[in-house]
């Protein structure tokens, strides 16, 4: 699925270079669910954003499908991006001015997508997360977990085979934190999604198959 083979990244400022990931070798493996943990500044949000294609390492082979991610122009990364990984942000990063279904709509846009086609698979993902009576609702009218669900719907709309969720219950309460994480483990098992979520919860990581440990950027398991 997504492979990082001795990957670092390095942040420059005139005085001082900040090493965030030193010597990242991972693997994960399709319909694998993975959970990644470490203490905040770790490098968790890096690691990622980097298997994401949303940033680019310093050194180091990035590898998807077992083709090497060789060109990082904007036009040809976005166009991976849009076909494989759908993302879960911790702030859910909706569009305040749009209705959930269009918020849902975004990642279709960019796809040679009939008008019908995208709204059945607007209506299945948001079917899928239990907010179909809320289409027409703005993120405003919507509790945190519900904006949750939109952003869960929004990143797997394109049906992409990575999931990638930075702290996706982070903001919410206990039960309702829950709630996403059976939606996630619905998905990888019914869907055969592959899923790497960042998280500061224990007993969340034990949920997943295998968890993967940065401290100080560097890889402790």
């Amino acid at each position: 699925m997504v492979e990082l083979r001795e990957v670092e990244k390095m942040y420059m400022t005139e005085r001082i270079e900040t090493v965030a990931l030193s010597r990242i070798n991972l693997r994960i493996e399709p319909g694998e669910f993975v959970s990644i943990m470490g203490p905040s500044g770790s490098g968790k949000s890096t690691l990622l954003n980097i298997m994401g294609l949303l940033d680019v390492p310093t050194n180091g082979t990035v590898l998807l499908d077992g083709n090497e991610v060789r060109s990082y122009r904007d036009r040809y990364v976005a166009g991976l991006r849009n076909q494989v990984v759908g993302f879960i942000f911790q702030t859910f990063q909706l569009i305040p001015d749009l209705k959930v279904f269009d918020n849902v709509e975004i990642p279709l846009l960019y796809r040679k997508l009939s008008r019908s086609r995208r709204k059945e698979l607007i209506l299945e993902a948001l079917d899928r997360v239990g907010l179909t009576s809320r289409v027409h609702h703005f993120p405003s009218q919507l509790s945190g977990g519900q904006q949750q669900r939109v952003a869960i719907a929004r990143a797997i709309v394109g049906e992409p085979r990575l999931l990638l969720a930075d702290e996706p219950t982070g903001n919410l309460d206990s039960e309702m934190g829950g709630e996403i994480m059976r939606i996630l483990e619905d998905l990888n098992r019914v869907k055969g999604t592959a899923i790497v979520m960042v998280t500061h919860d224990a007993e969340l990581a034990r949920q997943t198959m295998r968890t993967i440990r940065i401290f100080d950027g560097r890889q402790i398991n």
